[in-house]
C-alpha cells in the first residue's frame, strides 16, 4: 500500500512499499526529512509534475568491500594518472551538473528538481551530502557525483560526465577510499549496466536494512574526511600506485 505522509516527520516501515518500491507519497523536502528517509532505507524520486514520492526498492542494488571491482578497460585508464580526483571541492556544481543527467537504464526516470537541489545543498552544509570531482590537467571539472554519507554506508544519488570515464574515475577512486577506511556498503538504489561494472549486485531488502542500521552510526577510521581523502588520493597519485 502507499502512504500520505503527515506533518511529522515520521516514515512507514519499507517492508509495506509496494512491488515496484514506491512507499508514500507526500511530505516535504525538508534536510531532517530527507536524512531521515536515508537512515531509514528510503529516498525521494519523483518527476517534476508529480508529487513527492518515497521509494525503498526491493531488491537493493549494492556494493560491498568484497564485490567491488575495476573493470579491464578501465586499469589503464586509472594507471594514467592525468587527472585529479577531489572531495567537496565544488557540490554546487555537481549537483547542477547531475541535474541535467535522467537516470540512465532505470525504470523511474526522473530529474533533480530545484527544491532536491537546494535540499541536498543543506545536507551539504550539514556534513551529509559528500560531493566527488574529477579534474582534467587543466583543472576543468569533467565528472563527479554526489550522495549521502551514513556512517559506514555511502547512499549514491547522482553521477555526470562531459568526458569519457569522468565519473567513472571519481566513482572508483572514491569507492576504493571508503572501502580502505571501514566502509561496509555502497547503496545504488537500482540496477545499471553502469554500477554492475563496478560489482553491484542485488541485495534483497530486509539484508540491507539491517546492514544499514548496523553501519549507519558507526564512524569511519578517518576523522576529517576532506582531509584524508586529499593525502589518499595524493599518495596514490606521487606512487603512481594501483589498488585492483
Amino acid at each position: 500500500m502507499i502512504f500520505q505522509l503527515p506533518e511529522q516527520c515520521l516514515f512507514p516501515n519499507p517492508k509495506f512499499a509496494e512491488p515496484d518500491g514506491l512507499l508514500a507519497v507526500g511530505g516535504d523536502l525538508s534536510p531532517q526529512r530527507v536524512l531521515s528517509a536515508y537512515q531509514n532505507g528510503i529516498f525521494p524520486w519523483f518527476n517534476n509534475d508529480e508529487p513527492i514520492l518515497w521509494w525503498s526498492p526491493n531488491p537493493r542494488f549494492v556494493i560491498t568491500p568484497a564485490t567491488f571491482k575495476v573493470s579491464k578497460s578501465m586499469r589503464p585508464v586509472i594507471r594514467k594518472y592525468n587527472y585529479t580526483v577531489t572531495v567537496n571541492n565544488a557540490f554546487e556544481t555537481v549537483i547542477a551538473n547531475c541535474k541535467l543527467v535522467s537516470r540512465r537504464d532505470q525504470k523511474l526516470e526522473s530529474w533533480i528538481t530545484t527544491d532536491m537541489q537546494t535540499t541536498y545543498g543543506q545536507l551539504h552544509q550539514m556534513g551529509h551530502a559528500i560531493s566527488v570531482e574529477m579534474w582534467n590537467e587543466d583543472k576543468e571539472l569533467l565528472g563527479g557525483l554526489y550522495g549521502i554519507l551514513l556512517g559506514c554506508v555511502f547512499c549514491g544519488e547522482s553521477m555526470f560526465a562531459k568526458a569519457t570515464n569522468a565519473s567513472k574515475i571519481a566513482f572508483i577512486h572514491f569507492a576504493n577510499f571508503l572501502f580502505c577506511n571501514g566502509c561496509t556498503l555502497i547503496d545504488c538504489q537500482t540496477y545499471t549496466n553502469h554500477l554492475q561494472s563496478f560489482g553491484a549486485n542485488n541485495m534483497d531488502r530486509p539484508a540491507f536494512i539491517k546492514t544499514l542500521n548496523q553501519y549507519k552510526s558507526q564512524p569511519m577510521k578517518f576523522k576529517d574526511l576532506n582531509k584524508a581523502f586529499k593525502n589518499h588520493f595524493e599518495k596514490l597519485e606521487k606512487d603512481k600506485s594501483v589498488f585492483f
